[in-house]
């Protein structure tokens, strides 16, 4: 909540102005039933022509001053709310945007999508009618109350009856509607989950002819979400009728009672016009309190998942006081008894890792899955943190380095290849920023990119679509290792990289990274023994533990996880049988 109000503090001097706008169309609207009467009992009961004209002169500019604070009241109320959603959702994306992999585990995309999104859009409609509604309605209210109380206050039973029963109806109405507003928001997260996983999966759905049944829990979702949405409309809707019902009866009891007290000569015709709208006010004010209590709750629950958000305590920050790397960084990197665990794991996933991947070299890590290989290699770009040790690059710990500096260093190939909306050229310097086109070229070159770029209608500029979805997987690896090559980096990291490329183009990648990354510091995690089989050192994951460590000659001969893991993909010839 404290981080929600620290973006609205530039607005109050706004909000300020706003009150005295507010408030000056309340004086005007409490203003003109007294106007209104006084036409009556002195123009009209006493057909003096004049009073009518002056008064009516005064009340017409009254009016088109009240038309200006109403006009002003709602500029600035439109200009807070799309100013304050602004911040919000920048401040929002920037947020998530900083998460480490833990804090994206502890919220859904689609869920992250609908806050950034749909809450601050609730908020924002939200915002903009309570601000003027929050300070006119008491204002109108406690005004009308009193103004009707020193007209007739024999009479001002009927208004407070009135209100009385409109306050029981809202109660009911919010007692039943308040807690669907919770769940209506958590639906819209599930129907944004399945739209998601539609759209990410569809060729699996579709493989396995799935659709039928995508389409039913899609719709189940929808339905339940549509029954509550009506249920909660419906509700909210009974509010304006009765209101109206109210008024009419409301206006009825004044009239009948009004027309004794004016035949006794206690109260004029003019006093019973005006006492009939100052209780219209009144009833009205109170029915606005109702649609801001109709709305705070709904407001409340945006509130709270945005500030679920951007209270978020980062695991992974920058240090107070950071240190520096040279100015020229060799790229050495060096694992201290590392050892990892997930948030609220109870086993490591690392246990007391230690090795030195030096510039120049190729560092292959292998092992079977869940030993905690892309884990490791998530480390040393501080996508996670070690929960135990240290990772040194140069001799510097990276946790007192700025994250902006480390990563400035580091080519980073994820196991899963991410492409962006753009050209392949833009996807290639995604990284680098301002990069030559000859350096785009020869990045694809080394990637084994340069033939399929070739047969592409525009070559490089060529579009990409979201996701590189008009690309085969084998295409979107090899883009993605050009992203990493043309940034120059002296570390080069590669999660299981070569996966979808066949082996031709593997052993060709594999050679071309050799010749033209002579001094940089390569470290690859990969399934493949012929990818890695020729780095200059090889260490074995197996339960998080280093079990081997050397080259592929030594390993065959000393370590039996990586024998097994050898002996399930080489031929005998090559396991030198």
């Amino acid at each position: 909540m404290q981080q929600i109000i620290k973006y609205f503090k530039p607005y109050l001097l706004w909000l300020l102005v706003l009150i005295f706008f507010v408030g000056g169309q309340s004086y005007v609207n409490l203003t003109l039933p007294d106007y209104t009467a006084r036409i009556v009992n002195e123009g009209v009961s006493k057909q003096n022509l004049g009073i009518i004209y002056s008064v009516g002169a005064e009340m017409l500019l009254i009016t088109l001053l009240g038309g200006l604070f109403t006009v002003a009241a709602g500029f600035l109320a439109a200009k807070i709310s799309t100013g304050y959603a602004r911040r919000l959702r920048e401040a929002t994306f920037t947020k998530v945007e900083s998460f480490s992999l833990d804090e994206f585990n502890d919220f859904s995309s689609s869920s992250l999508i609908t806050r950034a999104t749909n809450d601050v859009q609730q908020l924002q409609n939200v915002l903009g009618m309570l601000m003027r509604m929050t300070f006119m309605a008491p204002l109108m209210g406690v005004g009308a109350i009193i103004k009707a109380n020193q007209l007739a206050p024999s009479m001002s039973w009927i208004m407070f009856c009135a209100i009385g029963f409109l306050i029981a109806v809202l109660l009911v109405l919010f007692i039943l509607a308040i807690p669907k507003f919770t769940v209506i928001q958590k639906l819209v997260d599930k129907l944004g989950l399945e739209v998601r996983e539609m759209l990410v999966g569809v060729r699996v759905i579709r493989a396995y002819d799935k659709d039928a049944s995508v389409q039913k829990k899609f719709s189940e979702a929808n339905q339940e979400s549509t029954r509550l949405n009506i249920f909660v409309a419906r509700l909210i809707s009974i509010v304006s009728p009765v209101m109206t019902l109210l008024m009419g009866l409301t206006g009825v009891a004044v009239v009948w009672v009004g027309a004794y007290l004016v035949d006794g000569g206690t109260l004029d015709i003019g006093h019973i016009v005006a006492l009939m709208q100052y209780i219209s006010q009144a009833i009205f004010s109170f029915f606005m309190l109702s649609i801001v209590f109709i709305m705070i709750p709904r407001a409340a629950v945006s509130v709270r998942r945005i500030s679920e958000i951007l209270e978020v305590k980062s695991r992974i920050k920058d240090p107070e006081t950071s240190e520096h790397l040279h100015d020229t960084v060799r790229g050495k990197v060096e694992f201290r008894d590392v050892s990892f665990s997930y948030e609220g794991s109870e086993q490591p996933i690392l246990n007391d890792i230690s090795f030195i991947a030096k510039p120049g070299e190729t560092t292959a890590i292998v092992g079977g899955t869940g030993s905690g290989k892309s884990t490791l290699l998530n480390l040393i770009p501080r996508l996670y943190d070690v929960t135990v040790g240290s990772i040194t690059l140069d001799g510097v710990d990276i946790r007192h380095i700025t994250q902006h500096e480390l990563r400035k260093h580091i080519g980073y190939i994820p196991q899963k290849s991410s492409l962006f909306s753009g050209t392949v050229k833009s996807n290639i310097a995604y990284g680098a920023g301002k990069v030559k086109k000859g350096e785009i070229e020869k990045a694809a070159a080394i990637a084994q990119a340069t033939e399929f770029i070739g047969e592409l209608p525009e070559g490089f500029e060529s579009p990409i679509a979201q996701g590189g979805t008009n690309l085969s997987g084998g295409q979107k690896q090899r883009l993605s290792i050009a992203r990493a090559l043309a940034k120059k980096s002296p570390v080069i990291l590669f999660d299981d990289s070569f996966s979808a490329l066949d082996y031709k183009t593997d052993a060709a990648l594999r050679r071309a990274l050799q010749k033209e990354l002579k001094e940089s510091t390569i470290i690859i995690v990969a399934q493949r023994i012929s990818t890695i089989m020729h780095a200059d050192n090889i260490i074995v994951l197996d339960n998080g533990k280093i079990v081997g460590q050397g080259k592929h000659e030594e390993l065959l001969k000393s370590c039996p996880v990586y024998q097994e893991i050898a002996a399930s993909q080489l031929s005998a010839e090559e396991l030198g049988k």
